[in-house]
């Protein structure tokens, strides 16, 4: 067995520490975009109003679903600049598929009901914190790998491992999304989410690196924990868009009743019906892969012990955690549970993988019991 390179797993800590740090600086300045991006719409909309001598927002803000576009919004966005000198351009009207929650014909909106880049928007802040997760992304994956080549194996073999290289992509799945989607206004609660996965793994599950134990030295480990490991990525970002879609809809209600929508940030995020159909496709996608961890943990496991399913505590959180998104998929699909009661569902899923990853793996004794935790 080769020996481990402890010089090289030094350096995977210290780029770990380096990319939280750059992640906690992301999450910051993610903040000062909703903050800045929040008030320069709502200055926009004052501006408008007193324009063409309506109202203030609230009495005349309209919701506007997806699909719900009228000629003068199908149009195309045009511009306004933003006031007091703040160098962002947003745009006054929404495009395609329908304008962002709260928004009507002529209301200024950031992002349109698909989730598309409008041309015209720019957010310096924003596209800082982009950079400084991609920057985060390039140091956390060299702090990964260098723990795995410092070892000789694939480097998810304790709880330790496997959180950081949870965060790593579920930072890497937010930023390849947004290569297609502008899901900025996700930006502050995913990269809080990966700075809470960083720290859970630097302060709760702190491992020294070590060889595998036998029963993981198996090319099984490669296939299995990685497609869990993805699948867990895209389950957080459903979890962030789920707890955005039970906000969104009580602001939804609350303009509706002709009252001004809280938070304020929030302006800057599609229609709950926009993030509930989002979900709903992330979901059936991680529903997929965790599909396939079930099945290649069934046939692991009689690779191992000579059994397909012993009923061992992290197999049947495992499972639970199957049931409860098969439930969502199918109560949305077939049932008609749209709405809060997605959005909950969808967030108990997520709350069962939390519960199987540290409850389970750390107070449960079973085969599974690989957590590394020092005694």
């Amino acid at each position: 067995m080769q020996s481990i390179n402890l010089q090289l797993a030094s350096y995977s800590d210290l780029f770990m520490l380096i990319a939280a740090l750059v992640y906690a600086a992301a999450f910051i300045v993610f903040a000062i975009d909703m903050a800045t991006s929040s008030k320069t719409i709502r200055t926009l909309e004052a501006e408008l109003a007193e324009e063409s001598g309506t109202e203030s927002e609230a009495p005349r803000e309209q919701l506007v679903g997806a699909g719900s576009v009228g000629a003068e919004q199908a149009s195309g966005p045009t511009a306004a600049p933003a006031s007091r000198g703040t160098g962002t351009t947003v745009p006054v009207r929404g495009r395609g598929r329908g304008a962002g929650t709260g928004a009507s014909a002529g209301e200024p909106v950031l992002v349109d009901e698909d989730m598309a880049y409008l041309g015209a928007t720019r957010r310096p802040a924003a596209n800082v914190a982009v950079a400084l997760m991609v920057i985060g992304v390039l140091l956390h994956a060299f702090a990964v790998i260098a723990r795995g080549v410092a070892a000789h194996r694939v480097p998810w073999g304790n709880m330790y491992e496997f959180c950081t290289t949870g965060a790593l992509l579920v930072a890497a799945v937010y930023l390849l999304f947004l290569i297609r989607k502008d899901i900025r206004f996700l930006g502050t609660f995913v990269s809080g989410l990966v700075v809470i996965m960083m720290a859970a793994a630097t302060m709760g599950f702190p491992t020294p690196i070590a060889h595998l134990q036998p029963a993981l030295q198996s090319p099984w480990i490669v296939i299995h924990v990685s497609i869990a490991v993805l699948a867990s990525a895209l389950f957080t970002l459903t979890f962030s868009m789920g707890v955005l879609q039970l906000l969104q809809h009580r602001r939804e209600a609350t303009i509706r009743a002709g009252r001004d929508g809280r938070p304020a940030f929030m302006r800057l995020v599609p229609s709950a019906l926009s993030l509930e159909n989002w979900s709903y496709r992330i979901n059936a996608v991680g529903f997929v892969m965790w599909t396939f961890t079930l099945i290649a943990g069934a046939i692991w496991a009689e690779a191992a012990w000579g059994r397909y399913w012993g009923w061992d505590t992290k197999e049947v959180w495992t499972f639970v955690i199957w049931v409860v998104y098969a439930g969502y998929l199918h109560a949305r699909a077939t049932r008609g549970w749209t709405g809060d009661r997605a959005a909950w569902l969808s967030i108990i899923g997520f709350a069962c993988l939390v519960f199987n990853f540290t409850i389970v793996n750390t107070y449960f004794p079973g085969l599974h019991s690989y957590a590394g935790i020092p005694e």
